[in-house]
């Protein structure tokens, strides 16, 4: 069923998630980052809000009123604590599990930080899921949100009552990616903001942000960075990065820039495979995991299977290649 409706849209992000991956590795990292934002997520209904998708580190909700968004987007950030309580069950490996974390998983998950973004207007929503406008603002204008910050475009902060709109601050009319016009832009938060409080995690180190993403397979070897997102891995010869094996379908995965880091994900029927530098492999069916440091990616096989269409990748920052 298809639906027109006025909506206010919030996207939320995680960042310094890749960081974690590479500590921790996938398995925990992972249970840690689904926590968090399994607790970030039980804000969106207690506000009257509809979680549309989750994304890896991240989420898309829609809600009725731009108040309601934006208590929520407020609201977020208590839930970003890792020592709370999930509010839903979450499947988690051991050493993760259980009503609190260890002391020493609870210190790193805090050096992640809450990112948030609205924008309002009509939306067209189709099985659950919504386009338009309002959602492209809102997706884009998360890639400009600094840690702790709630970004909201010109027609949330004008529906919001006097109270919450003495809280935000106008700090530009900003260039969206794939928009002629710019986009007036307030801020909550964050290190921008000068009449609220900074957050808990104002004063964490940020996380360095990788440069770009370089893939081998054959004679190709070629570097993405993240505005050429997403990367489309597969057979046919009008995919970002072209592999042409019977065992790899045409579009078979696919590599987008999300929350700081590179996320894979599976789109194929053959299902896709990690193996990472450490040994650690992860097997995606239909799934998605965040690339780092370096290793192999098999498309439609494991990455050590003989005869396996096999690339190679390394996840590139600049400070580590200087001398």
């Amino acid at each position: 069923m298809t639906r027109i409706a006025e909506r206010t849209v919030l996207f939320a992000d995680l960042r310094g998630s890749t960081a974690l991956y590479e500590r921790l590795g996938n398995a925990q990292a992972s249970a840690l980052v689904t926590r968090m934002i399994t607790n970030v997520a039980a804000r969106v209904p207690d506000h009257g809000g509809v979680v549309i998708k989750t994304l890896g580190d991240g989420l898309m909700a829609v809600f009725e009123s731009a108040r309601l968004a934006m208590q929520c987007a407020v609201r977020m950030q208590d839930g970003l604590d890792p020592t709370a309580k999930p509010s839903a069950p979450v499947r988690t490996p051991a050493g993760v599990r259980g009503q609190t974390l260890p002391a020493p998983l609870a210190a790193t998950a805090r050096t992640l930080r809450l990112q948030v973004a609205l924008a309002s207007g009509e939306v067209v929503e189709i099985n659950g899921d919504c386009f338009g406008d309002a959602v492209n603002v809102a997706a884009r204008l998360l890639d400009h949100a600094s840690d702790g910050e709630v970004l909201v475009t010109q027609r949330v902060y004008a529906t919001l009552p006097p109270s919450m709109q003495a809280a935000l601050r106008h700090i530009d009319n900003m260039a969206l990616r794939g928009r002629v016009e710019p986009v007036s832009v307030y801020v909550l938060g964050g290190r921008r903001a000068q009449d609220t409080d900074a957050t808990a995690f104002a004063d964490m180190p940020e996380a360095e942000d990788p440069d770009g993403i370089r893939l081998v397979w054959m004679h190709q070897d070629r570097v993405f960075d993240s505005s050429t997102m997403p990367i489309e891995l597969g057979r046919s010869t009008q995919a970002s990065f072209s592999v042409r094996d019977n065992r790899v379908s045409r579009v078979h995965a696919r590599i987008d820039w999300h929350s700081g880091g590179f996320q894979l994900s599976d789109l194929s029927s053959n299902g896709t495979s990690v193996r990472f530098a450490d040994g650690e492999m992860v097997s995606l069916r239909r799934g998605s995991c965040t690339l780092h440091g370096h290793g192999r990616i098999g498309l439609g096989g494991a990455p050590h299977e003989e005869g396996s269409a096999t690339v190679n990748f390394e996840v590139i920052r600049v400070g580590d290649t200087q001398t």
